[in-house]
């Protein structure tokens, strides 16, 4: 079987406006990016306000395994099964980061012929979106020092500088360092350090705008230090967002690019869901809504980080209503879940999975609380035996939804269409989603119903310092806003190796952060990072470029 690579290389990719044209999207309105890949002019974008919009459908999944799910995979998958059965289909992902393509996640364009081309862009460089995202920080991150070494007029405590830098790679060594060393002429010494610009509040700003000028005034509202009376300043303050805002001009367009199958697919917006809120850009996913009459999205790791801020976060702000949710699990990952080592995941281990439905059972309770219908994709390894996916049926019927057999990774749509079939009659039957809390519901308890109703927590630790920010943040009028939990994608605990559907565990708070402009409050739970660090063998130490000079070893 040719690899996912080989495979993408061989693909005949179609025009650009031949695929536009799928969507009635006139020539004139792409902004090409060589011949393969364009950007969707924002006038056009604005044209489309008041027409309906199509079904949303979202890709979710387990929680995540190193046997792997297949979330992306998936996406593309059902979105090409949707046009083969004549449905007008478009897909909506999120941006590749170079942190884990450099790491060991690896690429984000899907697998085998279920596959967003071209691969090798759009997993490294793309159209610069990141660039821009990184740019526009770290501008903004300079002036806030340059600020303070002209004379601080603002006062700002150089101690409650809140701002950090960002960098799209995974880089321990600058999660806390100290800036502005050397002499007088450097600057104000003081500590700080670097997130990952997935995890950048200009990312969730640039995510959850639908035009420049909301744009703009995210950015305006960014809380980047505090006085010494802990009053707040913010990136107006400083006097940046217009500046950042030309940095991001060109990077708030959506880009529109293809799947093996001729298949439009809108590729835009970058957020981790373990340390952000983990879903492509609204302005790609409301474009998609008025030009299709089904949109497949997906949202990061599983349903208990990915969906739930999907639900919580995106839909809210963005007043969107999902038709239907796929819940994608595999044999090998829930085997993982039932104890089965890596190793011995191609043994035959009904016990095993059975077990490990637990974890596929808490995540279909999770996603039916919303509201929404939900059919489970099982997506398919060569591996699998009858027996082991008769397992998976069962447990799905058993909680009153149906599992079907997915082969798009072999297959491409064709291995799709039972699951297109049957999203499609989902999105004609009602939806009755509701976010998990409402607004008014104070910030504590909306992290205390996120662990309990979620997680299965027994109970939410905090210490007096974070049960205090918390209070601030409320008496300074953000208490309305939702909560963006940063905790491992591992497990519905904060403890990576505990697997399956654990209960009644304790939930540890170390940090809440308030992002001001992007509208949420950030809930950092155990050891989570927001700059990730590279494995003891990154897959960068195999990655180059082979005689031909083309690259190896990325995927």
């Amino acid at each position: 079987m040719p690899t996912d690579i080989e495979i993408a290389r061989a693909a005949k990719l179609r025009p650009m406006p031949e695929i536009a044209a799928k969507l009635d999207i006139p020539e004139d309105a792409l902004i090409p990016y060589g011949r393969d890949k364009a950007k969707i002019d924002a006038g056009f974008i604005a044209g489309l306000n008041g027409r309906e919009n199509g079904n949303l459908i979202l890709v979710t999944a387990i929680s995540p395994t190193p046997a792997g799910e297949g979330k992306t995979t998936t996406t593309v998958g059902l979105g090409d099964g949707l046009q083969r059965i004549g449905k007008r289909a478009a897909i909506c992902i999120r941006e590749a980061s170079l942190g884990p393509n450099f790491g060991m996640k690896g690429g984000a364009a899907g697998g085998g012929h279920a596959q967003i081309v071209p691969m090798e862009s759009m997993n490294l460089h793309f159209t610069g979106d990141f660039h821009a995202i990184t740019s526009a920080h770290n501008l903004l991150a300079a002036m806030i020092d340059n600020h303070i070494y002209w004379g601080n007029s603002l006062e700002i405590d150089e101690r409650r500088v809140t701002w950090k830098r960002v960098l799209d790679m995974n880089d321990r060594a600058l999660r806390d360092i100290v800036v502005s060393l050397g002499g007088v002429t450097n600057g104000f010494p003081r500590q700080s350090g670097f997130d990952i610009t997935v995890a950048s509040e200009v990312m969730a700003c640039l995510c959850l705008s639908r035009d420049l000028a909301e744009l703009e005034d995210r950015l305006s509202r960014i809380i980047v230090a505090y006085r010494r009376d802990r009053s707040p300043v913010t990136c107006a303050d400083i006097g940046a967002q217009g500046a950042m805002v030309v940095l991001l001009k060109d990077a708030l367009q959506p880009n529109l690019v293809q799947t093996l199958e001729g298949t439009p697919a809108f590729v835009h917006g970058g957020p981790f869901a373990n340390i952000a809120h983990g879903c492509n850009s609204v302005i790609a996913t409301q474009t998609a809504l008025k030009l299709a009459d089904y949109v497949v999205t997906e949202a990061g790791f599983g349903a208990d980080l990915g969906a739930e801020k999907f639900f919580d976060i995106k839909c809210r702000k963005a007043g969107l209503v999902p038709a239907a949710t796929v819940l994608v699990a595999t044999v090998r990952a829930l085997k993982m879940n039932g104890g089965v080592a890596k190793s011995d995941l191609g043994v035959e281990n009904v016990a095993a999975v059975q077990k490990g439905c637990a974890n596929l059972d808490r995540h279909i309770a999770n996603t039916k609380a919303f509201g929404v219908p939900v059919v489970v994709a099982i997506n398919h390894f060569t591996s699998d035996t009858e027996a082991e996916i008769e397992t998976i049926r069962q447990a799905a019927r058993a909680q009153g939804v149906e599992a079907v057999l997915c082969t798009h990774w072999a297959d491409g749509g064709a291995g799709t269409l039972e699951l297109a079939q049957k999203v499609a009659e989902l999105c004609e039957g009602p939806s009755c989603f509701a976010p998990l809390y409402p607004d008014e519901m104070g910030l504590f308890d909306k992290i205390d119903t996120i662990a309990r109703r979620i997680y299965h927590a027994g109970e939410v630790i905090a210490d007096k310092t974070i049960l205090a920010q918390l209070r601030d943040y409320e008496a300074a009028g953000y208490g309305s806003l939702p909560i963006c939990m940063a905790k491992t994608q591992y497990s519905f605990s904060s403890d990576p190796q505990l697997l399956g559907a654990p209960e009644g565990h304790s939930l540890p708070i170390r940090e809440v952060r308030l992002s001001a402009g992007a509208g949420f409050v950030v809930v950092i739970c155990g050891e989570i990072m927001t700059m990730p660090g590279l494995p003891r063998h990154p897959a960068a130490e195999k990655i180059g470029l082979d005689e031909s000079g083309q690259i190896a070893g990325l995927f």
